[in-house]
Order: C-alpha cells, then structure tokens, then sequence
C-alpha cells in the first residue's frame, strides 16, 4: 500500500460523513420549509460545513432536494426488506407490510411532507432520477410474489396488481395522517387519540385482506 493511500481513505470516509451530514439536514430543513421556503444557508449550519461544499458536492438546491428525496426512498425500502417477507406466510406478510407502512410514516413524518412538496412541483425533480424506479422496483417484486405464493396456496384471488395493491396500502395510510388535522375537525373527533389509531390500523388491515382473500 502507498504512503499516500491512507490519506486518500480519510478523505473519502471525511467526504462520506460530510455528504452524509448535509443529507440529513437538508432533509429536516426541506421537511420543515418546503423546496421553496428552504435555504441553503440553513442547511450548511445545520451541517456544520461551508455552504459551498454542499454546492460542490450536490450543485443546486434542487439536485440537493432530489438526492434527500432518493434517500429518503432508499430508506424506507431498506427498512421493508429487513422485513424478510419472502420469508413469512402470505396473509401475516401482508398485514406486516400494512402495519410497517403505517409506523414507518408515523415515526418519520418527514415523509409524508417531503411527498407533499414534491407532489406540489408536479414530481419534476423525480422524473429526473435515474434510480428512482430502479430502487422501488424490489418491493413490486416482493409484494408480487406475496401474492403469487398467496395464490398458490388458494388464499388469494389471482389477478391482483402489486403496484395498485400497495399504492393502496400506502395512500390508507398517507391520506389519514397527513389529512388528520382536517379530519378531526371534520367530525369533532380527536383522529389521533390511541384508540382511534388502533382502531385505523385494523381498519385499514381487513380492508386489504378482505380485498386479496378469497
């Protein structure tokens, strides 16, 4: 190994964690401010870096955007295949999958209101990622073959759209917590009380295996 290899190892790991570091904050800021309430100045004293570094490594506030919105997708596929629901019966990995989706959006509220932002921009940064579908594309085809092995097994009704069936799944859920403050004082009730978020969560469950199940 040469003299100068460790020195090259250091500032890549140096490279990683400042990268690192300003994900996560952009990721708060833009959460917390929308793409166009965010500011880059925020995000680099949340980082603890120079501003410019995060121009040198991610070029614009909306590459910036795009690269917090990549790795907050890349996240929660991560967490959905720690899962090993090839590994679990078909009816119990479907509401594994329903009750997942649900507390993941609960304890990463940053989620839902990136969605929002990005939704409001009509998904341009999005349709320019080149890794995007590439990154979703193991959870179809994980869901897909829950369903095949359910069908097999005469629990499923064969014929059903993995993609449909977990844009199902995730708008359940999306829709009832980003919308929970309207929602409660739609019908004068506290939609975020324990009992009533239980009572979602199994709601949202039988809705879905009534809908897969034969």
């Amino acid at each position: 190994m040469s003299a100068a290899a460790p020195v090259v190892e250091t500032r890549l790991r140096d490279a990683d964690r400042s990268q690192a570091a300003i994900l996560l904050a952009a990721r708060d800021e833009f959460a917390n401010h929308g793409l166009a309430g965010a500011r880059v100045d925020r995000i680099a004293e949340r980082a603890d870096v120079n501003k410019r570094l995060i121009y040198y490594y991610f070029g614009s506030k909306d590459d910036l955007f795009l690269a917090v919105l990549e790795r907050t997708y890349a996240d929660i596929r991560e967490a959905e295949q720690r899962l090993h629901l090839d590994e679990v019966e078909p009816v119990e990995a479907i509401r594994q999958l329903i009750s997942f989706t649900w507390h993941y959006y609960l304890e990463h509220p940053e989620f839902i209101t990136l969605l929002n932002s990005e939704n409001l921009h009509r998904a341009v940064h999005l349709k320019r990622s080149e890794r995007i579908q590439e990154m979703n594309s193991p959870l179809v085809q994980l869901l897909d073959g829950i369903l095949e092995r359910g069908r097999r097994q005469h629990l499923f009704h064969a014929g059903i759209d993995p993609i449909q069936l977990y844009i199902s799944i995730a708008s359940l859920c999306y829709f009832y917590l980003s919308n929970n403050p309207t929602l409660s004082a739609i019908f004068g009730r506290d939609l975020r009380a324990p009992k009533a978020m239980a009572q979602r969560l199994s709601h949202m469950t039988e809705l879905v295996l009534g809908y897969v199940m034969r």
